[in-house]
């Protein structure tokens, strides 16, 4: 039976003319005419049944229905953009994993061992897109996800398996210039000191001065940042003191780039964890993969990541 599907060319016309709100900018971006685009979206429209657009003094707007199919028709269209792409990356037969990860983990943990996996698996290939915050698994088309988080919050992420792979530890680090004599200080020193925060934790400074037993009322003041590698940039160019976990900065201290601020660590609040959803029919690469990433877990070198041995 053949399928109630529009033509492509007239989903993509709505999907770039839905994201700017203009058939003129869609016209740009797909090199087309504007009159193209608006024949294709009348088209479509006409297919549907339903307006998508309405005019407006500016040009066009989406309608509530076209609010909704513009959001259900992006995620279709990602959908079968990563899968062509996969094809085409596959010139074996192992197969592709899609892997949602934090991004300065996967940068700086996960990527100089993947070499590693890829001598055990020469067929297969593991794409990565970042993600800073967990996502539902039916929103995209990943196989597996790495995030950090605490026993709670996993215990909340509904409909999934979570594999502990590493517990963090985090400590406070600055630039070697903001120390006197280039000696570690007491906490008391730090609360005194510029705190720079990271969006996502935004109580990660009250935690570990909570930990020292310290009263820090500028616990969440300072500049914020998203991800870690912002914060480890910011703290080496001075502009004040990061809270970090030490395997993502273990280059940064051995340069002498970074140096730890206060030798008092916040042990184990937060873990790393390999997410995946709960599914019965988990692929055999993705079993794989999770084995070797535990026995990677296990030890701090990544020129050893081609066996799946602890």
């Amino acid at each position: 039976m053949r399928r109630k599907i529009p033509p492509l060319q007239a989903l993509v016309c709505f999907d770039a003319a839905a994201r700017h709100e203009s058939y003129t900018r869609a016209a740009q971006e797909l090199a087309l005419t504007q009159s193209a685009v608006s024949r294709q979206i009348g088209a479509l429209e006409a297919f549907l049944g339903v307006a998508l657009f309405r005019r407006t003094r500016h040009g066009v707007a989406l309608t509530p229905s076209g609010v909704t199919y513009a959001r259900q028709t992006a995620l279709r269209l990602e959908s079968m953009e990563r899968d062509t792409l996969d094809a085409m990356a596959d010139q074996g037969s192992g197969g592709a994993l899609a892997l949602a990860a934090v991004p300065t983990f996967a940068t700086r943990w996960l990527l100089p061992r993947l070499p590693g996996f890829a001598r055990l698996q020469p067929e297969s290939v593991v794409h990565i897109e970042t993600r800073t915050r967990p996502f539902l698994f039916a929103e995209g088309e990943f196989d597996a996800a790495i995030y950090a988080g605490t026993p709670p919050q996993v215990a909340n992420w509904a409909g999934t398996r979570a594999v502990l792979l590493m517990r963090e530890d985090v400590v406070p680090v600055c630039s070697p210039a903001l120390l006197p004599d280039r000696k570690p200080v007491p906490p008391a020193a730090i609360a005194q000191m510029p705190l720079l925060q990271q969006s996502t934790r935004p109580d990660g400074w009250r935690q570990w001065f909570d930990a020292q037993q310290l009263d820090a009322p500028r616990a969440r003041t300072g500049a914020r940042y998203e991800l870690f590698s912002m914060l480890a940039a910011a703290a080496t160019h001075g502009l004040g003191v990061a809270l970090m976990p030490t395997m993502l900065v273990a280059d940064e201290l051995a340069r002498g780039d970074l140096v730890v601020a206060c030798a008092q660590p916040l042990s184990g609040e937060r873990s790393y964890y390999l997410v995946t959803p709960d599914r019965g029919d988990e692929r055999p690469l993705l079993g794989l993969f999770r084995d070797w990433l535990l026995a990677q877990a296990q030890t701090s070198d990544p020129r050893t990541s081609g066996t799946v041995s602890a």
